[in-house]
């Protein structure tokens, strides 16, 4: 099972010295990837007609995850990128298709894209998308992505997309892997269909592994092989983080990610070095 760290964007300060210091202490203390959250803009929930279900807000600062992975693999040798999740039906999907496409040929196969639907209509709204039917765009997209990658050329004509003969070039090296995630039994359902893996959000050990038995459950249902399908689980502050590990290793995840936000840190060095404890507690170095 792999073992990464969710990069802590809210509570770095939009630092870009953070990115660097993080990117290498992930690397050099033995975990296997960095994991980024997403959002292009941040909103001001008070006065909203229509409230909004999220907790960031516009004080909130996010990097990027393409751009920040793309940076990162210039310094890095060893560990993997994941978007977790990237919100992809917000965003124009030939644009993402080049583009991770680049951080997964700059760094050598090192990209796991995570996308979602998210819950922030205004930053929809504001990037040019519209928010109903956000979820069969998302389905179309990753069609869309897929040949892109893969396809000589791509001739494609959806409820969403129009693409007149055209290729992407260079092209990645491989199919990047799909991931989905979220907590929705709507988000369980369209993995089970359409992705290579699911990241899971929220809830202690219990509550994911009863989730990823669920999500196994459709996939043998829809003939796939778990075994090729992957399992990544976002654990949040508050447990035994060694009791964690083994309890999602033991339950037949793939990957875990760790956070470190929410416990109190206010620099990359006091993340760091609650990162340097946590290797040591998992033997990774």
């Amino acid at each position: 099972m792999q073992i990464g760290v969710v990069y802590p964007q809210t509570e770095l300060h939009g630092d870009p010295s953070a990115v660097r210091e993080l990117g290498l202490a992930v690397e050099r203390l033995g975990f296997d990837h960095l994991l980024a959250y997403d959002h292009v803009l941040g909103v001001i929930h008070a006065g909203r007609e229509r409230p909004l279900p999220g907790v960031y807000s516009e004080v909130d600062p996010f990097h990027d995850p393409l751009v920040m992975f793309g940076y990162l693999a210039g310094i890095t040798e060893r560990i993997g990128f994941a978007s977790g999740v990237m919100v992809l039906p917000q965003r124009p999907t030939a644009l993402v298709a080049r583009q991770a496409a680049d951080v997964d040929l700059l760094s050598g196969g090192r990209l796991r894209l995570g996308v979602g639907v998210g819950w922030n209509h205004v930053e929809y709204e504001a990037l040019g998308y519209d928010f109903r039917g956000r979820g069969a765009r998302q389905e179309e997209q990753i069609e869309v992505l897929r040949r892109l990658f893969t396809d000589p050329v791509v001739d494609f004509t959806g409820s969403f997309h129009r693409i007149d003969r055209l290729a992407l070039n260079p092209k990645p090296t491989r199919s990047i892997p799909i991931w989905l995630g979220g907590s929705s039994e709507v988000a369980f359902d369209r993995a089970a269909r359409i992705a290579d893996g699911f990241i899971f959000f929220g809830g202690g050990i219990d509550h994911t592994v009863d989730a990823w038995n669920k999500l196994r459950a459709r996939l043998h249902g829809l003939g796939r092989s778990v075994a090729d399908f992957g399992a990544d689980w976002v654990a949040l502050p508050g447990g035994d983080v060694g009791a964690d590990v083994a309890g999602w290793r033991e339950a037949g995840g793939t990957h875990i990610s760790l956070v470190t936000m929410a416990l109190g840190f206010d620099s990359a060095h006091s993340h760091i070095d609650y990162l340097a404890s946590v290797a040591d507690i998992l033997t990774l170095r």
